[in-house]
């Protein structure tokens, strides 16, 4: 089954506003069919309408990885499960653009929806990929990004669980920031026992006087 794919649809989307730097770039259905994808026949159904439902299911997301990076593994259960039961899927054999070298379809497990919106086939694909990531590598894999101010979500693949930062761009802008004001503490400490030796000399010098 194509999870990693399912639960990069609760990204993509989770991602399309940054709260903290007051970006929204979900704006438009042409930002919403956007999200599926351009071969996505289901972009096709989304209308002007789809736009504030995706923007609801947005804001629900963000909140299961909001309650996953603060360690609140039953909130963000509970928040996953509401969305589980208002957008549910089907699991269905599909072997639609997998070939193999004889022409003939490789089977493989594919959730189908049945929507009565664009939002709704979405959120339904998207809720079930982070519901099988969540159960398969557990809740601390869902995170939020901690260069401030960014966080962005990110689903945390690593081997040792030590994912902290949505790209590498924010870890290394987090590294940086990290360095320079360790250098800042330095100086400030360096500067400080200076200032202490030379009090320590004036009180010194006034004694012997």
């Amino acid at each position: 089954m194509e999870l990693a794919s399912y639960s990069d649809s609760a990204v993509r989307l989770v991602n399309t506003e940054e709260p903290a730097r007051g970006t929204d770039s979900l704006t438009s259905v042409e930002a919403v069919r956007a999200l599926f994808g351009p071969s996505s026949q289901a972009a096709r159904r989304a209308t002007d309408a789809d736009v504030t439902r995706f923007r609801s299911v947005r804001a629900r997301l963000r909140a299961v990885f909001a309650a996953a990076d603060a360690g609140e593994a039953t909130q963000a259960v509970d928040l996953l499960n509401s969305l589980l039961l208002e957008f549910p899927v089907s699991p269905q054999i599909s072997g639609h653009d997998f070939l193999d070298d004889e022409g003939r379809p490789r089977w493989h497990m594919h959730l189908a929806d049945h929507p009565s919106n664009a939002t709704a086939g979405y959120a339904a694909t998207a809720a079930m990929g982070l519901a099988f990531h969540l159960t398969e590598y557990g809740v601390d894999r869902l995170g939020l990004c901690q260069a401030a101010p960014c966080r962005n979500a990110y689903l945390d693949t690593s081997t040792n669980r030590s994912r902290r930062y949505c790209s590498d761009r924010c870890a290394t802008r987090a590294n940086v920031a990290a360095y320079r004001a360790r250098k800042r503490l330095e100086t400030e400490r360096t500067a400080g026992t200076g200032r202490s030796a030379e009090n320590s000399q004036e009180a010194t010098a006034r004694t012997d006087r």
